[in-house]
């Protein structure tokens, strides 16, 4: 019993938040032509505006992010000739985060370093899991093997932490970024405001959400630890 309901909470924890976002990106994304311009075009005019206009736009199918190695707003095929509320609010969402490279705004560079570092440990983390069982067989120490294998899963968990703690920077870039550039702009609808809120709120965890269904990986683990 305590198995299921420690199996229910994980589950929620791991899928409730993705749900939450999606059906908030999806609720707005209708009409689909509630604004003259499309989230690309919108993207554009506030990266000249607000003085980047060395920063390139982009189609991408790898979801809606901003890339400050090569200096680009990345959208996502809906967002990108979108004219929805979503289309608007997630391009400007994504001009927030060049607005912080553009303005050296240090936690972004920290979650940037600590995004690529934790890329190699998920990579070394998959690694130490696949070898851990071979470990304790050849040394006849399975408690060195069960080790490796635990250290293993932390490791896969460390990109959901990191996402965690550098939420701030999320929130940062929707409101005191993107809703700022939006009301100066005067793009929203008057009626459209306060759902831009909670689409911005949606964008913010966007990353979060997504780093929490690895965790999964993490669940399929353990159910072959247990065999």
């Amino acid at each position: 019993m305590i198995y299921i309901l420690f199996g229910l909470v994980l589950m929620s924890i791991i899928f409730l938040p993705g749900i939450w976002v999606q059906r908030v990106l999806a609720r707005y994304s209708e009409p689909a032509d509630r604004y003259s311009g499309t989230g690309a075009e919108l993207a554009r005019h506030l990266l000249d505006k607000y003085g980047m206009a060395s920063v390139a736009v982009e189609e991408t199918k790898d979801g809606d992010h901003y890339d400050p190695s090569t200096k680009t707003v990345r959208l996502t095929p809906d967002k990108f000739s979108g004219r929805s509320l979503t289309a608007i609010t997630v391009a400007a969402h994504e001009v927030g985060h060049a607005l912080q490279d553009h303005t050296a705004y240090k936690p972004l560079r920290y979650r940037s370093h600590l995004v690529k570092v934790t890329q190699k440990f998920e990579k070394l983390g998959a690694a130490i899991l696949m070898v851990s069982p071979f470990v304790g067989a050849i040394t006849r120490v399975p408690g060195l093997g069960i080790l490796m294998f635990l250290g293993g899963l932390m490791t896969m968990g460390t990109s959901t932490l990191v996402h965690l703690v550098t939420l701030p920077t999320e929130f940062d870039a929707s409101f005191n970024r993107a809703l700022p550039m939006l009301d100066e702009s005067n793009i929203l609808l008057q009626s459209d405001k306060r759902h831009a809120r909670k689409l911005l709120k949606a964008a913010a965890f966007t990353y979060v959400s997504a780093s929490l269904m690895s965790l999964l990986n993490i669940a399929r683990w353990f159910a072959i630890l247990r065999r």
